[in-house]
């Protein structure tokens, strides 16, 4: 791997690793949601206000994390 594609795999391993249970995140689909439970390399998430609405994932289809504290400053 070129040097920058490896930065950026280190960053992302490092945002996924750190992933924690209600944390919000955007998938790379382009959807929001709270992190519900985490397993080995799948997240559950929660999509909106719907409680009913909780999809399992791949760790992999997490683009971005935003902690709780983070959401509370803005």
């Amino acid at each position: 791997m070129i040097r920058p594609q490896q930065k950026e795999a280190k960053k992302k391993n490092a945002m996924l690793s750190e992933l924690a249970v209600g944390d919000t995140v955007l998938t790379t689909s382009g959807f929001y949601g709270t992190v519900i439970d985490i397993a080995d390399d799948t997240v559950i998430v929660e999509f909106g206000n719907n409680k009913n609405c909780r999809i399992p994932m791949q760790k992999a289809a997490i683009s971005a994390v935003e902690k709780p504290e983070e959401a509370m400053e803005k």
